[in-house]
């Protein structure tokens, strides 16, 4: 398990930082870990999993 940091979430989603925040504010996002003094960082795990729920109302949608 290891934190990433805002810039690799949004090499990895593809969303922009004002996305991530307002999907985190709607529930909607993994929520961030504070790690001190203005610093916070993100579960990878959380980010994959989020990202594979993402693939799988793909995959759902298309069998409808």
């Amino acid at each position: 398990m290891r934190f990433i940091k805002l810039k690799e979430v949004q090499n990895v989603t593809s969303l922009s930082r004002a996305t991530i925040y307002r999907y985190i504010d709607a529930g909607h996002f993994p929520k961030q870990v504070s790690l001190g003094d203005h610093n916070v960082a993100w579960v990878e795990e959380e980010i994959t999993e989020w990202i594979q729920e993402r693939i799988a109302d793909r995959d759902r949608a298309k069998a409808a």
